[in-house]
């Protein structure tokens, strides 16, 4: 049995003049899965959408992915704009470094400007049906994009002694960890969150009302995150003796699970 999981030993490959991150390949097979089964669902809702979502992801998944950086530079500035910052470092996304609220503001934002425009030439249905056929496939996408910070040895959790601890290269401990070996795998713990999550709403959200769906990932992911990012140690601002991601995690519990009873509640009325 293995004693711990092993970090990667490389973050890149390089074929001749190109480098190719790994990280960026989660992330761009993530894209591919929620694209892919945002289709399926779509259509299966209506056959005269097929294709509407690929259609969608052309301004969408870029907003995203600018959303998602600006959030975590924001929330990170010393990272960037600190004494020992690096500004060039901000766009180097392949690095690793992209806040899931501010993607999913962003993007969703492209999403609406992008599905209005094409409603102007479609029949379409309401982008809340929209949301609802996206969400499972944005869960499976986070799960995949996760195992990009294992290749680049990020963003894991407190010292742990067990079987499934993850192994830490000593020049990726923080400081005043260097003499731990092992340490909470939260990149699999959010990865396996996220992957049940996805499962969870395909099988049981399949007669609630438009919007619910969506809005359930949101408050659902922000409960699991709020856990995990307490187990993370790497450098974040905090306020009241929690992580910024924590107070935002919780905000969009309560928020989202408000909607979620008003669209359930609208419907019945």
């Amino acid at each position: 049995m293995f004693r711990s999981i092993p970090t990667p030993t490389l973050s890149q490959i390089s074929i001749g003049p190109l480098t190719v991150h790994l990280y960026a390949l989660c992330i761009i097979a993530g894209i591919a899965i929620a694209i892919w089964l945002g289709n399926k669902r779509l259509a299966a809702h209506d056959p005269s959408l097929k294709g509407v979502v690929s259609e969608v992801a052309v301004i969408a998944v870029p907003s995203g992915i600018i959303g998602g950086r600006l959030y975590h530079v924001v929330t990170s500035p010393d990272n960037y704009f600190g004494a020992n910052g690096d500004p060039i470092s901000a766009f180097k996304i392949w690095q690793g470094g992209l806040g899931i609220w501010g993607a999913i503001s962003l993007g969703a934002l492209g999403a609406l400007i992008s599905y209005r425009r094409l409603a102007k030439t479609m029949n379409l249905t309401s982008f809340g049906v929209f949301l609802d056929a996206i969400a499972p496939g944005i869960l499976f996408a986070q799960a995949i994009g996760r195992f990009g910070n294992w290749f680049n040895a990020e963003l894991f959790g407190r010292p742990l002694d067990s079987w499934w601890a993850l192994s830490i290269p000593y020049k990726y401990r923080p400081r005043g960890f260097g003499l731990y070996e092992t340490f909470h795998p939260t990149f699999l713990y959010e990865a396996i969150w996220c992957s049940l999550l996805a499962l969870a709403l395909i099988r049981f959200a399949q007669n609630w009302s438009a919007g619910s769906t969506f809005a359930a990932y949101v408050g659902a992911y922000s409960l699991g995150r709020f856990f995990i990012e307490s187990l993370r140690i790497d450098t974040a601002h905090q306020f009241g003796g929690m992580r910024i991601n924590q107070w935002v995690s919780l905000a969009l519990v309560a928020l989202s699970t408000t909607l979620f009873f008003k669209l359930q509640a609208r419907d019945k009325s």
